[in-house]
């Protein structure tokens, strides 16, 4: 019975090569001149060997030969990027907003907890000095934010997905800020929510 190969006769050939390698190995002196008689075997030269094929990367098929990337590996939003305007980015900060009531915070009723998968909204801060409310031009998008005003440009891909069309913006011109709210767009928020 040959169990994988194991007790075959080359198995057991190339075993025997193996240990008489040691041997002689130990016998000998340091300064060898035959670079075959003083060549190390190890485990991986037992046994036949593997036939080295050439793996193929299946991760992304050409379709055409003038192709230079697959549609997986471009960053979704990357169309609205633009690397030709000047204009510098305005600092900004991201932070998860979360509806918290009392039945939440001393009853613990609901499912909520302090992790940002029970978060509903997405708070954009962003600084814009010098800056007029009627100069800004907002646009977004499911996973991409794009604000442009005379001075700075901001092109943000949005780390969850949004409701584009249900959220709110203002404008503070003492602090020179623009705060964006956003509803975050999640598969589950069915179950999470309840």
């Amino acid at each position: 019975m040959d169990y994988l190969g194991v007790s075959s006769a080359q198995s057991l050939r190339s075993l025997s090569a193996l240990l008489c390698a040691q041997q002689d190995e130990e016998e000998e002196d340091e300064d060898c001149t035959d670079t075959k008689a003083c060549a190390h075997l190890g485990p991986g030269h037992i046994g036949p060997q593997p036939k080295k094929e050439k793996q193929v990367s299946t991760a992304c098929m050409k379709k055409n030969s003038k192709d230079i990337w697959c549609e997986e590996e471009v960053a979704e939003g990357s169309q609205y990027d633009d690397l030709a305007d000047p204009r510098p980015q305005p600092e900004y900060e991201i932070i998860l907003k979360q509806s918290v009531g009392t039945e939440d915070l001393f009853l613990g009723m609901s499912r909520k907890d302090p992790s940002s998968m029970c978060c509903e909204a997405m708070l954009v801060k962003i600084k814009l000095p010098d800056t007029k409310a009627t100069d800004v031009v907002l646009d977004v998008k499911e996973k991409f934010l794009d604000l442009r005003t005379p001075k700075y440009k901001l092109g943000l891909h949005l780390p969850d997905p949004v409701h584009k069309h249900e959220g709110k913006a203002q404008f503070f011109s003492e602090r020179e800020e623009l705060e964006v709210t956003l509803l975050l767009k999640r598969p589950m928020d069915f179950i999470n929510m309840q």
